[in-house]
């Protein structure tokens, strides 16, 4: 099924550039391998049933690269011997209709969070405007993690400083969003860890989720002091998935503007490829 599944997919649906003298009208190997973060000599091993345990981590990278509905995603976990994720679980899949709009926005900024805020996807330009991600620990690549830091812990989304028009205001808006996340997803361990981890180890959030206040992140405004360009303001605005909870986060500039300009010589200087890096178990 995997070679059935990369044969359809079509490089450009995966941000890959397609070259005259391509035979592959689907993904190579190679591709499949990088993009999902394991080695080639595993994919062939899969693709003729000599790999028969792989990892629900492994399983969960294949899914997103090679864009499988949510149907064939559990069915290729059946086939490893897993049990899919369960419904009314937060999910780190993105739907195929998402991934194939988010590669066809070009030089946009664009990144997809799962409903608890995990950064899942991301193009070369949200790399290039924020700083590459790809070094963290999956489970540390996490916006509310970086708003609301515990023990003194790094930001691992945004490498360069970055303000805003009103940033008590965002950060309300992310603790009434993850609210909101509980009762789409009221027995999911990983949500409910997350909150009980920031509760106990960051004040403010522990303030802001007293309040009991339920509502999306919706739009914000940032100025990112990017060390190469000089600072870049864009617009942020969130987009969600209504079967997933996913977000789906754009940053444009005003068009015609300074900072859109920067904003593309930030991209052509920014890292070489997107990045949709493996997740580990729950």
């Amino acid at each position: 099924m995997i070679r059935t599944w990369r044969d359809r997919l079509p490089p450009s649906a995966a941000a890959l550039p397609v070259g005259r003298a391509r035979r592959a009208s689907g993904l190579r190997r190679e591709e499949l391998a990088e993009l999902a973060g394991v080695s080639v000599d595993y994919v062939v091993r899969l693709e003729q049933g000599r790999a028969t345990a792989p990892s629900a981590q492994v399983v969960a990278a294949l899914a997103r690269v090679l864009q499988l509905t949510v149907a064939e995603r559990d069915h290729l976990y059946r086939l490893a011997h897993l049990v899919p994720p369960a419904d009314g679980a937060v999910s780190d899949h993105v739907p195929r209709g998402v991934q194939r709009v988010l590669t066809r926005l070009g030089d946009v900024a664009v990144a997809v969070f799962a409903a608890d805020w995990r950064l899942i996807w991301w193009n070369r330009a949200w790399a290039a405007l924020l700083g590459d991600p790809s070094p963290a620990p999956p489970r540390l690549r996490n916006f509310a993690r970086d708003r609301f830091p515990v023990n003194a812990d790094p930001a691992r989304l945004a490498l360069w400083p970055v303000t805003e028009r009103d940033s008590a205001a965002t950060d309300a808006a992310v603790v009434s969003d993850l609210r909101r996340a509980t009762g789409r997803f009221p027995g999911d361990a990983r949500l409910a860890g997350l909150i009980s981890e920031l509760n106990a180890g960051n004040e403010r959030f522990a303030a802001l989720w007293t309040q009991g206040v339920v509502a999306a992140h919706r739009e914000d405004h940032k100025t990112i002091a990017h060390p190469s360009v000089g600072p870049v303001t864009v617009d942020c605005d969130v987009l969600t998935d209504g079967d997933s909870d996913c977000k789906i986060v754009i940053m444009s500039a005003v068009p015609g503007s300074a900072d859109e300009t920067r904003l593309r010589l930030a991209t052509v200087t920014g890292p070489p490829a997107p990045r949709c890096e493996p997740l580990p178990d729950r």
